[in-house]
């Protein structure tokens, strides 16, 4: 996929910073709960402080407040109007790490230039690519326009309803398109998550699985109804029994990231099938995985 945007930034943190801000460009209304999902603390375990994000107003109540990003052009605003701070400890690890994770929201990174010397601070510059426009970010409306906003609408539903019978048909296609977007969506993630495979006697996830858990883990939560099963695989290679249990472990693996990540247990199956499902006889490495099955 096309990226959106480029982060040109001076310092290693201050272009993971500018990473940050090109995320709420893309997306405006995000709460700091989306950005701990976004960019969970994994992907920086060296970051010194307990959180990669915290709010603003806890500068007063957070031993490691110097840690943060906290000048008011460093701030990220969220979608409820709330400032937030970002860590400002990045080791080459952990800005490799974020660079690639970036990818998954179309942001690239340019090489980042040496910071300036004599005190100056690092900066950073964001640049639209392929044509991307941001979103405008929603302005919140005074009381008055909600009521007259209620009054237009009322008015507008009494004269639709006195002059003719609402058109089924027109809301019927707008759902039938939100369902094939919907069923687009679960089939790349499927597809993408089915392709990720394991070590040779292994249940640890790859860095590749679990970053289309992620995205699975965000589509179930806005479709509260979607249940899965997830079902682990091993080669024909070593013990039967073994390889029975290794394929539970896989695929509870995956549950257990899921459950991590806010999805509910009652909507989760994990199911090992051992070596009885191969999909290629001559490759055992991709005998070895974990694929989900859409239960609803």
């Amino acid at each position: 996929m096309a990226s959106k945007v480029r982060v040109y930034g001076k310092a290693q943190n201050r272009t993971a910073l500018g990473i940050m801000h090109a995320y709420m460009v893309m997306y405006p209304q995000a709460t700091i709960e989306d950005l701990r999902k976004a960019f969970p603390n994994e992907i920086n375990p060296d970051r010194g402080s307990s959180e990669i994000f915290i709010f603003a107003e806890e500068k007063g109540s957070t031993g490691d407040w110097n840690n943060y990003f906290k000048k008011d052009d460093e701030l990220l605003t969220m979608g409820d109007g709330r400032k937030v701070s970002v860590v400002m400890m990045w080791t080459k690890p952990s800005f490799e790490r974020i660079v690639e994770h970036a990818k998954l929201y179309d942001i690239e990174v340019a090489k980042f230039e040496a910071a300036d010397k004599g005190g100056k601070r690092g900066g950073f510059r964001l640049e639209y690519l392929n044509g991307y426009v941001p979103p405008v970010p929603e302005k919140k409306k005074s009381l008055l326009w909600l009521w007259i906003l209620l009054a237009v609408l009322l008015a507008a539903a009494i004269a639709v309803f006195a002059l003719r019978k609402p058109e089924v048909v027109e809301v019927e296609k707008i759902v039938e398109v939100e369902k094939i977007v919907y069923i687009d969506r679960v089939e790349e993630i499927e597809k993408d998550f089915n392709a990720a495979t394991f070590f040779v006697g292994k249940a640890d996830l790859s860095d590749d699985a679990k970053f289309v858990l992620h995205d699975l883990a965000q589509l179930m939560a806005k479709h509260p109804e979607l249940k899965v099963k997830l079902v682990g695989h091993t080669s024909s290679e070593g013990d039967p029994v073994f390889n029975q249990k290794l394929s539970e472990d896989r695929a509870q693996a995956a549950v257990d990231f899921l459950v991590g990540r806010g999805v509910s247990i009652d909507r989760l199956e994990a199911e090992g099938r051992g070596s009885s499902e191969p999909i290629d006889e001559n490759n055992p490495e991709a005998n070895r995985r974990t694929e989900f099955i859409v239960i609803e």
